[in-house]
């Protein structure tokens, strides 16, 4: 677990990076299609998103019970649906490239502008850790650029 601190800045330069952007979300892809066919199954997306554990009911102390079987298939597929923007029954890898691409400017939407601590898994990939390393990558290369420049003047 990593801790990194961001705003809506750090998200949005990120995605508007798109070979940095591309790469990163490529590679959840590939691992996310577990048979190598180039596309995600309903299955591979539903394997994703149940990692997030997000409906496992009564965490973080909540005393809502865990939602119904029905429910969650439900929600599942609907997340599907999202993805699968031709509907072909399958998610290729620009269909999930562009609902990334939204839901990360969604993120950064309600990120605003303060700054905020923010746990992040890092052995997983997140988006969020990898927006956070882009923004620093880019400050560095700024200030040795802005160093460069000042020795080359002396």
């Amino acid at each position: 677990m990593s801790v990194v601190i961001l705003d809506g800045s750090t998200v949005r330069g990120f995605v508007a990076d798109e070979d940095a952007f591309a790469r990163s979300v490529d590679a959840r892809f590939d691992a996310l299609d577990a048979n190598g066919d180039g596309v995600l199954s309903r299955a591979e997306l539903r394997r994703a998103l149940e990692s997030f554990r997000l409906l496992d009911g009564a965490g973080f102390g909540s005393a809502e019970p865990a939602p119904l079987p029905a429910e969650v298939a439900a929600l599942y597929d609907a997340v599907f649906e999202q993805f699968d923007a031709d509907h072909s029954g399958a998610v290729d890898r620009a269909e999930f490239r562009d609902e990334m691409r939204r839901i990360m400017l969604a993120v950064a939407e309600g990120l605003g502008s303060q700054p905020l601590q923010v746990a992040v898994d890092d052995e997983g990939g997140s988006f969020l850790l990898e927006a956070a390393e882009h923004e620093a990558a880019t400050i560095a290369a700024k200030i040795e650029a802005q160093r460069a420049a000042e020795a080359t003047a002396k």
